[in-house]
């Protein structure tokens, strides 16, 4: 028997409910067909936008959405996505399918999805192939509230009032598809680009995104953190200390490496354990990047912002390479929790996630085919995991866990949880049993409270297991209820290859 501890009383930290944010890139069928299929599809649809799909969005309560890249954001001009539509330039996606691009999704497409959606705005700017005024310029056109060319050609376009930028990405990935730059040229350039960056509503601050590291590159974490701390600095009252708010991360699980990646629904349980040992990699970067930002931010202002994660496996057999489309497994779903539960239990520098990519594309949570649409085994995990946003992580521990898997390279946790309490008192609870085989048996203990009530959710099934088109709710999140109430302690027992949801009320 495992047996979890939770102290509901020792606090530590605030979880951001932006760390269960989303990515949507102009890749492959996210945006086109995924998101958006305009105003005269027959598809059912509010100003363009997937009523099923928002639908599904909300219900998950996503808390940010980043777009437009990735790579692609890079090569993006934003002044050829606004405007009739009719009037807007084409393009060729050069990193993803070589597809044209004709732009119909743009600036104001992408802010009406997030007001539907009812979520923050990530916006990333370009810098690998852009110009310092075009990025000052749009953001002058989204934000200010005023008279000048550049809010003037947005009333022009239709709409009056300015949007709200929550969150800026000075560029993506610009160590690689964004311009293959060193640390230090990357930081100078940041350091210029954001100056432009301008809070034309001060508030409603936009919080500024330094481009990261990729995986364990810790000389980049440090050549862009020394030359953006680099005097001159900003007085605090102006600006943050490096001019940032958040650094970002990327990283993605492949069981079998870059080259090959591996099946996304045919693995074995080595091929399984590989993966989860994979994801819970991310702790070690979290701990390790963190550990040199610690250095130049020991109060921890600066948020970590892993704003690409998640399993990219190889394509499904048939389409197109450049889209990245592949299957969603409960081997995604275990991926998933376990990797939310990392994110959770460093939310002291873990400030923002977002999982790639939404719709169609990697680790996805919704798939779509036509009218058609389906949940993903990891959309009901984002689902489960909902209570957690915004609240408090609270000490958690579980004896008896063991590690398990089929080499030693590879080992990890049975295992994985995280607890908070949210505002209403409720203590919600995500337990991961990463094992295939193994059914445990789970005492949880509170330390100074009584459980009176509990909500309970579970999502489990074979690990090849998934929806399709045919079979669209083959997997989906159920109400748990064997459980028990005993001594003051909740029993149960973690089904193999499971991810548990429990929220507690106490006396």
């Amino acid at each position: 028997m495992a047996k979890l501890y939770i102290n509901e009383k020792n606090k530590k930290g605030r979880i951001n409910a932006e760390i269960y944010g989303h990515f949507s890139e102009h890749l492959g069928r996210c945006i086109y067909e995924g998101l958006y299929v305009g105003e005269d599809s027959d598809i059912p649809n509010v100003n363009g936008m997937r009523k099923d799909v928002v639908d599904a969005l909300k219900e998950m309560k996503i808390p940010v959405l980043r777009w437009p890249g990735g790579c692609f954001a890079d090569e993006y001009h934003w002044k050829d996505g606004i405007g009739p539509k009719e009037n807007r330039k084409k393009m060729i996606n050069t990193h993803w399918g070589g597809v044209v691009e004709d732009n119909s999704f743009g600036t104001h497409e992408f802010f009406e999805l997030c007001e539907q959606l009812g979520c923050k705005t990530y916006v990333n700017g370009n810098v690998g192939s852009g110009t310092v005024q075009e990025m000052s310029e749009w953001v002058e056109y989204i934000t200010f509230n005023g008279v000048s060319p550049m809010a003037d050609l947005r009333k022009k376009n239709g709409h009056e009032k300015p949007w709200k930028i929550d969150y800026f990405g000075v560029g993506n990935e610009n160590w690689g598809c964004g311009g293959n730059m060193t640390p230090e040229y990357y930081a100078n350039l940041y350091r210029r680009y954001q100056t432009y960056v301008r809070n034309y509503d001060h508030t409603a601050p936009i919080r500024k995104v330094c481009g990261g590291p990729n995986v364990a590159d810790y000389f980049w974490t440090e050549g862009v953190l020394k030359t953006c701390f680099a005097p001159p600095q900003p007085n605090e009252e102006f600006g943050p200390r490096g001019f940032m708010d958040g650094l970002s991360l990327h990283y993605y699980v492949h069981p079998e490496g870059w080259q090959i990646k591996g099946s996304a629904t045919e693995f074995d349980d080595k091929v399984w354990y590989k993966t989860m040992a994979k994801a819970a990699y991310m702790e070690e970067l979290i701990e390790r990047h963190g550990a040199i930002m610690d250095q130049y931010d020991p109060d921890k202002k600066i948020g970590l912002v892993v704003d690409e994660w998640g399993c990219w496996f190889t394509v499904e057999p048939g389409t197109n390479p450049g889209f990245l489309y592949q299957q969603n497994t409960m081997r995604d779903a275990l991926v998933a929790g376990l990797t939310l539960n990392i994110f959770n239990k460093h939310c002291d520098r873990v400030k923002m996630a977002c999982i790639a990519q939404m719709v169609n594309v990697l680790q996805s949570v919704i798939l779509t085919e036509g009218p058609k649409m389906i949940l993903t085994p990891t959309y009901y995990v984002f689902r489960m995991y909902k209570n957690h946003q915004d609240a408090e992580l609270v000490d958690s521990y579980i004896e008896g866990n063991k590690m398990i898997g089929e080499e030693e390279e590879y080992q990890v946790p049975l295992l994985s949880e995280s607890v908070s309490v949210d505002e209403k008192g409720y203590i919600n609870v995500t337990l991961n049993n990463l094992s295939v085989t193994e059914d445990v048996p789970v005492e949880i203990a509170l330390a100074e409270s009584i459980p009176m009530h509990l909500d309970a959710s579970i999502l489990q099934q074979e690990m090849h297991a998934h929806n399709t088109f045919d079979e669209p709710e083959n997997v989906k999140e159920k109400a748990y209820v064997s459980y028990e109430f005993k001594d003051g302690k909740i029993c149960l027992t973690a089904p193999a290859c499971s991810v548990i949801s429990l929220r507690i009320k106490t006396k």
